[in-house]
């Protein structure tokens, strides 16, 4: 009698989830959330989100920011970081405080996707830095003012 060799079929394996890429989103408040703009942080949220899944969202302000600013901007669901300027007229560090938050993000997070909301070329670095990283980075501006560089380095471009 002839053994017979049993062979099991191979199960189909599931295919792996697909992974929904994560989302660090960064706004410059003095450089968009201006009242010329008309920006609406639901629509900025729904541009971003077809990007991943919104993990970190941050609007940075001074501390001139109007209270119903900051009420708007906490209603929304975007944590506020307000930094001080030495008087209401004066330039305060509000993209030095963006840039650092986002420095540790690339280094620190579980991030996929850096999302700028600026018009300010002062972020050139920041963007490069990122994409050195492996980042995908989405960037956000209205015209006028919309920096050209800004929009040729990054990997995607949404005008508000």
């Amino acid at each position: 009698m002839q053994a017979r060799k049993r062979v099991a079929k191979a199960k189909p394996r599931p295919s792996p989830a697909k992974q929904v890429p994560n989302v660090a989103l960064f706004i410059d408040g003095p450089n968009l959330l201006r009242k010329e703009f008309a920006i609406d942080l639901r629509e900025v949220k729904k541009r971003v989100s077809k990007y991943g899944r919104i993990t970190i969202a941050k609007v940075f302000l001074n501390q001139f920011a109007p209270e119903k600013l900051i009420e708007a901007v906490m209603n929304e669901g975007f944590e506020c970081v307000v930094t001080l300027a030495k008087s209401e007229g004066e330039i305060s560090d509000v993209d030095v405080t963006l840039a650092i938050a986002a420095m540790e993000v690339i280094f620190t997070k579980d991030i996929d996707v850096l999302a700028l909301a600026t018009r300010d070329t002062d972020f050139l670095p920041l963007i490069q830095k990122a994409k050195e990283y492996g980042k995908k980075v989405v960037v956000l501006g209205v015209e006028p003012g919309f920096s050209a560089s800004l929009q040729n380095a990054a990997d995607y471009v949404e005008i508000l």
